[in-house]
């Protein structure tokens, strides 16, 4: 096949890709990092592994794929050594509620803030579980884990934001 078909289908299933899930990989990342330009670069980083270094997805994993590379590349941001500390309280949303939509805000902002102090791997679980719709048995491949890892995981998270909302309840 000649080369400049192969680099036309290639480019249109990028764009495809790009189209369908750079708000979930955004999103995962925003949520797992705090910061907006971050999670942009890492959703960039994402899709210019996926060009660059095309890996044969499996179709239908697709969504799998870039969000296990997403996760990773955040892991590594976390680690490094200029991220001390991700500073909550930024802004969640771009507009300002309405009146009736404040308590249902305060309740997502509070939910968002613990489960943002929950260690790293409980929140993946709880990210990829709740937000991305993953079963256990998806997370475990995705994570490369045993899935009564995932499962323990699941159980352990939900009991310590059981704890930390108690705790913010009692304020």
């Amino acid at each position: 096949m000649d080369k400049r078909y192969d680099d036309f289908d290639r480019a249109q299933q990028l764009e495809r890709l790009y189209s369908l899930y750079a708000d979930d990989v955004l999103r995962v990342a925003y949520f797992y990092l705090g910061d907006k330009q971050k999670a942009e670069d890492v959703c960039q980083d994402v899709f210019m592994r996926l060009l660059t270094k095309g890996p044969q997805i499996e179709e239908g994993h697709e969504k799998a794929w870039l969000l296990k590379v997403a996760l990773n590349r955040c892991r590594d941001l976390w680690r490094a050594a200029w991220v001390k500390r991700v500073v909550l309280g930024s802004p969640v949303m771009e507009c300002i509620p309405g009146p009736d939509e404040i308590a249902e805000l305060d309740e997502k902002t509070e939910l968002m803030e613990a489960v943002y102090q929950l260690p790293a791997g409980f929140r993946e679980v709880i990210l990829l579980h709740y937000y991305q719709g993953y079963g256990i048995s998806e997370i475990a491949a995705m994570l490369s884990l045993p899935e009564g890892t995932i499962s323990s995981r699941l159980s352990r998270a939900r009991k310590k934001l059981e704890v930390l909302l108690k705790g913010s309840d009692a304020r």
